[in-house]
């Protein structure tokens, strides 16, 4: 397995690999199959969440070191952009940090693009602040909610509770294509979308790093895979959600003692796309790899029962 990957700061990136043709020498059709004696070729485009991201970018890069032919684009668009462009047939693939919405089906259905959902690994919501914050440790549900709330009037920390000193929030959030965004103000809001709107929005986990780690009074969330890949920028907290304060760490989010922040993640797999041999292989790589590969960069395997079912679902679906 390759060494840990990082996200990158631009919205799309073709990974084009250099290594050889495989099976050199031997015959067969560009598209034939990943293995034996013919070579794969073609594109594969995927795009939504920016949580997803890297285990898609790592995935590919390790595919691509096998199948030198194939080019694959990973977009980051959110998973609202991805199901977009997904449902009007423009992707192979969607990366997605919640399941698709009624709406989004409607807009697949009327686009005429069949789909299945195969869930690929679980990750944490983290909750960080600046490093230098050292009155914050935990916060609890409600206190999350007085942030974050559509009515919020919560300007300081001292708003948050009185022992905290008098000095300006500031915060950093994903934008609302995000489902980030939808997943994190349905548990901590109640509702789906409701959210305060005057705080710096970003669908780029890169620029809410960096905007937490130049503020010292900065407050922000997104993966719990990115916090622990910027370790060194931002301070995750823990969070009380009335059994006591719990951190979000590997162990406590696939025990699910991390609640209510702890969630599934998902590719969407166009039909119309199962006839493209590397898409097919592709995906067929990504399940067989995936448990191997999410710890690398910062994310947890999924239950191995849910794993079986994705790929059962998988199988049952490439092969109608």
């Amino acid at each position: 397995m390759g060494a840990r990957m990082t996200r990158a700061m631009v919205t799309t990136i073709a990974i084009v690999a250099t290594a050889g043709l495989i099976g050199a020498g031997c015959g067969g059709d560009d598209n034939d199959s990943a293995s034996g004696d013919s070579k794969l070729s073609g594109t594969v485009t995927a795009d939504g969440s920016s949580t997803v991201f890297p285990i898609s970018q790592a995935l590919a890069e390790e595919f691509q070191g096998e199948n030198g032919e194939v080019e694959i684009s990973v977009g980051t668009s959110g998973t609202g952009g991805g199901f977009e462009k997904f449902c009007r047939g423009e992707t192979d693939i969607s990366n997605a940090s919640r399941p698709i919405k009624d709406e989004e089906i409607a807009a697949c259905k009327e686009g005429g693009v069949e789909y299945v959902e195969l869930t690929v690994a679980t990750d944490g919501l983290s909750v960080v602040v600046n490093p230098e914050n050292d009155f914050v440790s935990c916060l609890t549900l409600d206190q999350l909610k007085t942030i974050w709330e559509p009515s919020s009037k919560v300007t300081s920390w001292k708003d948050v509770d009185s022992s905290f000193p008098d000095d300006e929030l500031v915060l950093y959030g994903p934008g609302t294509d995000s489902g980030t965004f939808d997943y994190f103000t349905d548990e901590v809001n109640g509702e789906e979308g409701a959210s305060r709107s005057d705080y710096t929005a970003s669908e780029d986990d890169n620029v809410l790093v960096q905007g937490v780690a130049g503020d010292q009074g900065a407050l922000g969330y997104f993966g719990h895979g990115y916090a622990e890949e910027n370790a060194d920028k931002v301070k995750a907290i823990g969070i009380d959600s009335g059994d006591g304060c719990v951190e979000p760490t590997t162990a406590t989010i696939e025990s699910g003692e991390y609640t209510p922040l702890s969630r599934p993640l998902f590719v969407y797999v166009a039909k119309k796309s199962v006839d493209k041999p590397e898409v097919k292989a592709f995906v067929d790589f990504t399940l067989d790899n995936v448990s191997d590969l999410v710890g690398d960069v910062g994310f947890i395997k999924a239950p191995a029962d849910t794993l079986d079912a994705a790929t059962k679902n998988w199988d049952t679906f490439s092969a109608a």
